[in-house]
């Protein structure tokens, strides 16, 4: 195989991510009948994958998909895509690290593989075009369309069905260009965005939405535990957007961004639209310190 291509794990095998194709009649592909979840890399490293792994496999067990491999096999087989995949990168770029499981074909012929589909996959973080946030901070916009309630489909699994998230995001995008929309939810509650979670900073409080009501975001536990040991209270509760409007400070969490101030909601500035508040920027510090590097300066880095 070359030395410039990309590999991937498909179903038991390493291969050149050219070489590998789906079936038109998987249901990963025909229904969203699939979980994912995605790490990323620091320094070539994957952060927290054992927790993203975990995470993964509880998705699994809800959608009720037997992948057939242990999770430190899976953990294993990630950090060898990655070995191989992350020397290929330009320098100061990292990976997002990916594992994707469907539930197999659809009514599988005698001569069909059976059993799920196993994909695990890494792509470069776009460093440069979301390098402007950490400048500007995030402009947030609340769409009309309501995050779907945890009744109908427990936002906690990290499946391949992100319509709802994705008809929000649009909406709010064709107010915004650059927005990135949080979903709210029936009663008026914050929620989410398409792989990210929500903080508030009121007096000196964190908040975020419950988790019950949004996918419990391993950046989001884990920013949580950097404000507690760093003596802040951080609640979980619902948060309205009476509370976003007068919020000294905002911030989004996702495994690519980390954390990134927000600054504004609905066209509302927050801390007249100056970021980083000060409790934003020691969380960023803080995390910057867990992950080994200053992330903040490695997206800045690719501004033009």
């Amino acid at each position: 195989m070359p030395p410039t291509d990309n590999i991937v794990y498909f179903n038991g095998e390493l291969k050149p991510e050219s070489q590998v194709g789906i079936s038109i009649r998987d249901r990963g592909y025909l229904y969203g009948d699939a979980v994912f979840d995605a790490t990323r890399t620091f320094n070539g490293t994957p952060f927290k994958l054992a927790q993203h792994v975990h995470r993964l496999y509880d998705s699994l067990r809800y959608l009720r998909i037997d992948v057939g491999m242990e999770e430190h096999e899976m953990e294993r087989w990630s950090r060898e895509v990655v070995e191989h995949n992350y020397p290929l990168l330009p320098s100061n770029q990292d990976l997002w690290v990916m594992q994707r499981i469907t539930r197999g074909l659809e009514s599988p012929g005698p001569d069909d593989r059976k059993g799920p589909t196993v994909l695990i996959e890494t792509h470069a973080i776009p460093f440069a075009r979301r390098a402007p946030l950490y400048m500007d901070g995030a402009k947030v916009i609340t769409p009309s369309v309501p995050r779907i309630p945890p009744r109908f489909v427990s936002p906690r699994a990290k499946t391949h069905n992100y319509l709802n998230l994705i008809l929000g995001e649009l909406e709010a995008q064709a107010t915004e260009p650059d927005a990135w929309a949080v979903l709210l939810d029936e009663n008026g509650n914050l929620t989410e965005g398409r792989g990210s979670n929500i903080f508030l900073v009121k007096d000196g409080v964190i908040s975020t939405p419950q988790g019950q009501f949004v996918l419990e975001g391993i950046t989001r536990g884990t920013v949580m535990d950097l404000a507690r040991g760093l003596d802040m209270t951080v609640e979980e509760k619902d948060i309205d957007l009476f509370d976003a409007y007068v919020a000294d400070e905002a911030f989004l969490t996702s495994t690519s961004l980390c954390i990134c101030p927000v600054s504004a909601i609905n066209g509302t500035p927050i801390l007249d639209g100056k970021v980083p508040g000060p409790v934003t920027q020691r969380l960023m510090s803080a995390f910057s310190d867990l992950a080994g590097m200053d992330y903040v300066d490695q997206y800045l880095s690719h501004l033009s």
